[in-house]
């Protein structure tokens, strides 16, 4: 499979009009790129020449690819095509976008086959020798009011992936993901800071105190917040000091966030 051939595919879905064209343009990119990763050199290869999201663990355990495709009415849907070593072994699976079908998505352990997409620009390396899962940063427009930024969580048994743990406190609930809407026009940042290891992200707020809780008027508010490893999960900083990235981390118990 030639990557020209792929390439020229997301050209002309970034072009398309038709809500059908989108669909045969985003179901020949995932097939195209499931010819590419089952070749025998595909843990190595250089995919840079493709333009589409692609992150890589640090283990060399997964490389995971992941791309939307746009509708006129302001929704996407996401593809991902995810490739496991595991020993000898290589496996080849597909995502399948099931946002739709899953209601509460910080409540769910997902699989390959029911999958709450997004296209991952970000893998966070496991942050101890005991852990066994990777954190994904994903973006994943939602509609034409309404953008979300994910958290995700990525682990396997043997080659099988899942998606969604319980690492995320709030109070007494174990959240197996962290989703934030904001409005459409606005931006948030959402990254790892390698140097302080902690995920660093905007607090959303909204335009208005009538408007709490509805993600078409949430924005940053210029706070920052982050998620600190603490105890094999993510703990909870509010309004860490962006200036410097100067995260200070949960001495003995964890924060519990309160939005």
């Amino acid at each position: 499979m030639d990557h020209a051939v792929i390439t020229g595919q997301i050209k002309y879905l970034s072009e398309a009009t038709r809500d059908p064209q989108c669909d045969s343009l985003g179901d020949a990119i995932k097939a195209n790129l499931r010819i590419l990763l089952e070749q025998d050199d595909a843990m190595t290869a250089d995919f840079s020449d493709i333009p589409i999201s692609r992150v890589d663990a640090p283990d060399g355990k997964f490389r995971l690819f992941t791309f939307n495709v746009p509708y006129a009415n302001g929704t996407q849907r996401f593809e991902g095509i995810l490739l496991v070593q595991e020993k000898s072994r290589r496996v080849v699976y597909e995502l399948q976008d099931k946002t739709d079908k899953i209601i509460t998505p910080l409540s769910k352990k997902l699989t390959p086959e029911n999958w709450y997409g997004a296209v991952y620009y970000a893998v966070v390396p496991p942050q101890s020798k005991k852990s066994t899962y990777y954190t994904l940063l994903g973006w994943k427009g939602y509609s034409n009011v309404e953008s979300r930024k994910v958290i995700e969580i990525l682990s396997f048994n043997g080659p099988i992936p899942s998606f969604g743990a319980q690492v995320f406190s709030e109070g007494k609930l174990k959240h197996f993901r962290k989703v934030f809407g904001f409005g459409f026009q606005s931006s948030m940042s959402l990254k790892w800071d390698d140097a302080n290891k902690g995920i660093v992200f905007d607090h959303l707020a909204p335009a208005k105190p009538e408007f709490e809780g509805k993600a078409a008027f949430m924005g940053p508010d210029l706070s920052f917040d982050a998620y600190v490893p603490y105890k094999g999960k993510w703990s909870y900083l509010r309004d860490v000091d962006a200036r410097n990235m100067q995260l200070t981390k949960p001495s003995k118990r964890p924060q519990t966030e309160q939005r």
